[in-house]
């Protein structure tokens, strides 16, 4: 055969070698290793996740005042009265508060706030107010 011959210099296979017993010790250790890492969705939030998702809740809460101002100035300037004007901009920012809550809530543990329990009554408000923004802010 060509390669038992040492004057071929080129490229030539290694014979097949029938696979360890070892090798598939480890590979079956690799896979335990891999399944046995999970993260617990029990676990409790931690303060940090809870501290930063107020203050998020807390710049979107000014953000939404100066939405519920500039809602009502411009229904007074499609001439609703006032009162109505400044009733409806109260309901979007409830309206907008109740729903930031829900995401904030959302994104900092899914697994605890998401239970229609908590979310539940969250979205209810949300949509009632959503109803009476619109229905406050008529002529």
């Amino acid at each position: 055969m060509a390669q038992d011959t040492k004057d071929n210099a080129g490229f030539s296979l290694p014979a097949p070698q029938a696979p360890a017993t070892e090798t598939v010790a480890m590979t079956t250790e690799k896979a335990e290793s891999f399944t046995s890492v999970t993260t617990t969705i029990g676990a409790d939030t931690s303060s940090r996740d809870l501290l930063i998702g107020g203050a998020v809740l807390l710049v979107l809460f000014v953000a939404f005042f100066f939405a519920k101002n500039a809602y009502a100035n411009t229904l007074v300037g499609k001439r609703v009265p006032p009162n109505k004007a400044n009733a409806a901009g109260w309901w979007l920012f409830i309206f907008l508060a109740s729903l930031s809550t829900g995401v904030v809530l959302a994104a900092i543990n899914s697994a605890r706030f998401l239970a229609p329990l908590i979310i539940g009554p969250i979205a209810f408000v949300a949509l009632v107010t959503l109803a009476l923004t619109f229905v406050s802010g008529r002529k």
